[in-house]
């Protein structure tokens, strides 16, 4: 076993090379430089998006909030807490800016992703599903590349959210309840397996009202524990800030010397936490009934923003005002630059601390509790990923579904009878396989994106409610999803109009 752990610690390093960080990067920067900013410019419309109810009445599916939810409880967990307290331990204050830095340009990433999910939807089982591996095979003009690229990143969602990643965050979970509650492992793990099965077994929309309730409490509790940190420690606040941007560019006494890992551990984990390019989001926004794909683009462009804007300078915050911290010398933690909580291993626990010293050990269990909600809501997003996933390989088929919810189930037990150390680095490369297989897709796919994008800012500029017909942007409809748009586009003389320019007739 102890070589099978090395095995994939090495496998796991490699997909995680730094290089990806440059990688993510790029692409962040190529799509925020062609679609002219439009995650900052179209703020506007991200927030009246957000409670727009489609027409079509033929599937089940989410609505545009509902879907939102459901990414933000998928992208708000653990990487939120434990990833941004990593970040400050190996870079530093400033890592916590280059996190920003990471989801604004990342938002661009995250909208396009859920642009091509929505375009290249179709129907199953009566549900709307969609995702990568539909754009990827469908949308990639070498047909065989697609569906390579499809295949792989099949692999990838059942390595990683679709069954190791659930069985670590229940271990987490079970970790932190044990810690704050002294309750066993096992009953823990039962619960959350039991919770967790009455709403997949719902389907979609079941997983879509839960999450519609939840994101946004959770969401809100947490900031406002980060409001009492603020007003506890109120005189600390602008040296904090201070800090922060000073150490973001080297310009701090204490933390000038790195730099490097400031930037470095603030995009690394400003990704992973966010979620942006590795296509999770795509697949959850796909189920979504809007009129036009940029909509839920711009929806899942503000769940970026939520996550990592919000959630994770929440912790950021919360960790350096209390001042429950340690700060590696040489972004590995060999050795020490600060040490302000001795013997405190880094991740959850400076938080943990945060709250303890803020606001006494009632601090902890609370913490214990929303984290147990976090994980729950993010185990409910990788379920549907899982299944999206089998819906594109097996078809319209209920066996399979059924067999894959139960799975599914058996691995969230499987948490609480392993050591993370063994599957951590096994779902990391889940994921980062992911990422690399579908931002390389999506930047293949750019060209369709622009006319696609092209296509909603031409009828917002010429003041009409932007309508979606694929064909208009060269993508079939075989299933017919888009009817519903294709036939009020017809009624309103859309294809008619010489201001937005069709070719059909």
């Amino acid at each position: 076993m102890e070589l099978f752990v090395k095995v994939m610690n090495v496998v796991n390093d490699i997909v995680w090379h730094p290089v990806m960080c440059v990688f993510l990067m790029f692409a962040a920067l190529w799509f925020t430089f062609h679609l002219r900013g439009m995650q900052v410019r179209r703020f506007g419309d991200m927030l009246k998006c957000l409670t727009e109810k489609g027409d079509n009445k033929q599937d089940t599916g989410l609505s545009s909030f509902q879907a939102f939810a459901t990414t933000v409880g998928g992208r708000v967990g653990t990487g939120n807490i434990a990833g941004t307290a990593t970040a400050i331990f190996m870079g530093g204050p400033g890592a916590i800016f280059w996190m920003w830095v990471t989801a604004i340009l990342g938002a661009s990433t995250g909208m396009v992703e859920c642009i091509l999910g929505q375009a290249y939807k179709t129907r199953n089982l009566g549900e709307l599903t969609g995702g990568p591996a539909f754009y990827m095979s469908n949308g990639i003009k070498n047909k065989k590349l697609g569906k390579i690229l499809a295949f792989l990143f099949c692999i990838a969602v059942f390595i990683g959210p679709g069954f190791l990643l659930p069985a670590m965050q229940t271990q987490t979970a079970a970790t932190a309840v044990n810690v704050a509650f002294g309750l066993p492992f096992v009953v823990v793990g039962v619960i959350m397996t039991a919770i967790v099965a009455f709403v997949i077994m719902g389907g979609i929309k079941r997983i879509g009202q839960v999450a519609e309730f939840l994101a946004p409490v959770m969401c809100g509790i947490y900031f406002l524990i980060t409001i009492i940190i603020i007003v506890l420690n109120i005189g600390k606040v602008p040296g904090m800030f201070g800090s922060i941007f000073a150490s973001a560019f080297g310009k701090d006494a204490v933390f000038g010397g790195i730099v490097g890992s400031a930037v470095s551990w603030g995009i690394k984990r400003g990704f992973f936490s966010n979620d942006a390019g590795n296509g999770m989001s795509p697949l959850i926004s796909a189920t979504t009934d809007t009129s036009h794909p940029v909509k839920q683009g711009l929806v899942q462009g503000l769940s970026v923003y939520i996550d990592t804007l919000l959630v994770c300078t929440c912790t950021g915050i919360s960790i350096l005002l209390a001042g429950t911290y340690n700060v590696a010398a040489d972004g590995a933690g060999a050795s020490l630059l600060v040490e302000h909580v001795p013997g405190i291993q880094y991740g959850i626990a400076f938080m943990q601390e945060a709250m303890s010293v803020s606001i006494g050990k009632a601090g902890a269990m609370f913490l214990a509790i929303m984290l147990f909600i976090f994980i729950f809501t993010t185990m409910l997003s990788y379920s549907y990923q899982l299944e999206s996933t089998c819906k594109y390989l097996f078809g319209e088929n209920k066996m399979v579904v059924t067999i894959v919810r139960i799975l599914f189930l058996v691995f969230c037990m499987f948490g609480i009878l392993i050591d993370g150390d063994t599957i951590w680095p096994m779902g990391d490369i889940g994921v980062g396989c992911m990422l690399w297989v579908n931002t390389f897709s999506i930047l293949l796919l750019t060209p369709k994106v622009l006319k696609i994008v092209k296509d909603y800012e031409k009828q917002k500029n010429v003041g009409l409610n932007p309508l979606f017909d694929p064909a208009t942007v060269g993508i079939e409809d075989k299933a017919g999803v888009w009817d519903t748009y294709v036939k009020q586009k017809k009624e309103r003389g859309d294809y008619e109009n010489p201001q937005l320019g069709y070719d059909k007739k």
